[in-house]
């Protein structure tokens, strides 16, 4: 077997590649700063639009993107910027310094955050959304997912956010800058963003810094509609001409027969992004400009504006995509305004300035209030051992099932579901304690709940930490007083936190299934023993794992995959039963 070789990239280290990327921009475009101890790019004159009182507006997703996101923070687009790990939503804890760095001691900011519709963004945007809330800020969120490239959403995670988001971007700055409220925004945006579609297409696969490509293209064959990640597109056809391959592109995009396409008229007036996907030259590029806008003019339609360059990239990958946006003239004088941010136009320094080698860092000071335990109900001493023991039961049993658990991942996912669940579990169990002296406060559920969640989004990372941290986050809310019924509460709330901002329904093949069914069972069983309920709530979501094999997937990275292909239990749904049954045992 031939060992995949890393490709040749211009860093460091793979593990600081991010922080230095973003340390590179700020050292040359004085107008922005870098969180101290973060990776978040923030305008340096946040302060001022603070106390003008205008809307703050928050994004970011994975690095590898460059220049989205970071590089459209500036004054008429973004006011900070979270950047993950390559290709990796950002934690929840990153965007909070986002928001903290942008609204300074303000306590009651209007923040909107602009979210690329992947499940990692969704999930650690919504728990930063309701943290944010608890800060007393206004916050609205808005999901962009313009992609064309599925025939059908209906058994998928829906359609992913692409070029196109950062026209959202562009727009919600000039609203912003304006002195637009949240409320207007919000509306006009979310109409906004569905008169929009874009397509992709691939030369060159891309590769993450330290690994070889993720996947493999022919010398002549390109992929149509794949996603920034590398995810598999609709089909890979021969390498055609720029006229061909933008006719096959646009032919796609606008056909009616998909459910994911956008209408396009005689008569229309559009915005028009041809972007680079990373390895494209611009000499490529001009040409593709020319046959979209060509092929558009042809089929009667007034192309106002064209933006032809580098806007969200996929590292090297090799390919274009374009983006089309209906407008109007409110549209078109959004997208005239002027701004500063350097991903949209060239950033020239202001006379006199010197470029900084050191970039400046801002203070953020974050506060541990969500994790106060005032007024909270407590354990007694025989409940609390009870409760230690049943951490470090789940924690050892997840630990030795690391490698079961990848098995079961490499179906419908990257493999590592069982080294990801392993990786909370043992920072859990580092922090643990002994029974005597716990080290995490087992006589407080509320408190234990939140400080779990805590751990699982700092230590898990990508979706899984931040499903983890939403259902702890949500099933504290009924730990506070403690009853006879509140586990069956508090495993109903964290259900219903998972649904709401993951976008998972029971039945749709992810660990909502078992939880769902663990849930029911706890809620219907309340006449029972607590260590006799538990138990049968664990033969219920043990069950209820192993009857994902014969689900459909219908969200996360499985909807993605031939269902044909996925014959065995969900991953993410069996690791639920095995904590579930641990549980069980322990008790």
């Amino acid at each position: 077997m031939s060992q995949q070789v890393a490709t040749k990239k211009l860093i460091n280290e793979v593990s600081n590649c991010e922080r230095e990327c973003n340390e590179g921009l700020v050292a040359v475009h004085p107008g922005l700063s870098l969180v101290d101890g973060e990776t978040v790019v923030v305008r340096s004159d946040a302060a001022d639009v603070t106390a003008a009182n205008k809307v703050i507006l928050i994004s970011g997703g994975g690095s590898g993107h460059e220049p989205g996101h970071a590089g459209y923070t500036g004054k008429g687009m973004l006011t900070a910027s979270a950047c993950g790990s390559v290709f990796a939503s950002p934690p929840p804890k990153c965007i909070m310094a986002a928001v903290d760095a942008a609204c300074g001691q303000n306590k009651n900011c209007a923040v909107m955050m602009i979210v690329t519709n992947y499940t990692g963004d969704r999930l650690n945007f919504g728990i930063a959304c309701e943290r944010a809330r608890v800060k007393g800020h206004q916050t609205e969120m808005i999901v962009v997912g313009e992609d064309c490239a599925l025939d059908s959403v209906d058994h998928s995670a829906g359609r992913r956010g692409l070029a196109g988001t950062m026209f959202i971007h562009k727009i919600a700055g000039a609203m912003a800058e304006q002195g637009m409220g949240l409320a207007e925004m919000t509306s006009e945006l979310n109409k906004i963003k569905s008169r929009m579609g874009t397509m992709g297409v691939s030369l060159s696969p891309c590769s993450v810094p330290g690994s070889g490509p993720n996947f493999t293209l022919q010398p002549d064959e390109m992929e149509l509609g794949l996603g920034v990640h590398g995810e598999a597109g609709v089909k890979r056809i021969k390498v055609l001409s720029a006229k061909e391959t933008v006719r096959t592109m646009m032919d796609h995009m606008t056909n009616p027969q998909s459910s994911t396409h956008i209408d396009v008229s005689s008569g229309d007036r559009v915005a028009l992004m041809v972007n680079n996907l990373g390895g494209t030259s611009v000499l490529e590029l001009n040409i593709v400009a020319k046959e979209a806008i060509e092929y558009l003019e042809r089929r009667g339609v007034s192309v106002e504006r064209a933006y032809c360059g580098t806007y969200m990239t996929s590292l090297e990958m090799a390919g274009v995509s374009i983006t089309v946006l209906h407008i109007d003239d409110r549209i078109r004088a959004f997208l005239d305004f002027p701004t500063d941010a350097p991903g949209w136009k060239s950033c020239y320094l202001p006379p006199g300035a010197t470029v900084r080698i050191t970039p400046p860092l801002v203070k953020v000071q974050l506060d541990d209030q969500i994790l106060s335990d005032a007024g909270a109900g407590k354990l007694d001493a025989a409940a609390s051992a009870l409760v230690y023991k049943s951490i470090k039961h789940v924690c050892e049993r997840l630990v030795s099932s690391e490698a079961h658990l990848n098995d079961l991942d490499t179906q419908s996912g990257d493999g590592d579901c069982g080294s990801t669940v392993a990786r909370g579990a043992r920072a859990i169990l580092s922090k643990l304690g002994s029974a005597e002296q716990p080290g995490l406060p087992v006589d407080c559920p509320l408190t234990l709940a939140l400080r779990l969640g805590q751990i699982a989004e700092d230590t898990m990372g990508g979706s899984s930490g931040a499903l983890y941290s939403l259902f702890f986050t949500g099933a504290s809310q009924e730990l506070k007083t403690l009853t006879a019924d509140s586990l069956a509460k508090a495993v109903d709330s964290g259900l219903k936190a998972l649904m709401k901002y993951g976008g998972a329904k029971p039945g749709q093949r992810t660990m909502i299934d078992p939880i769902d069914a663990a849930s029911k069972s706890l809620s219907q069983n309340s006449q029972l023993s607590l260590s006799e309920a538990v138990k049968v709530a664990a033969k219920a979501s043990e069950a209820m794992a192993q009857s994902t094999a014969g689900m459909d997937a219908q969200a996360g990275r499985a909807s993605y995959v031939n269902k044909e292909l996925l014959t065995k239990p969900d991953p993410g749904a069996v690791a639920v039963a095995m904590w579930m049954t641990a549980i069980a045992d322990a008790l």
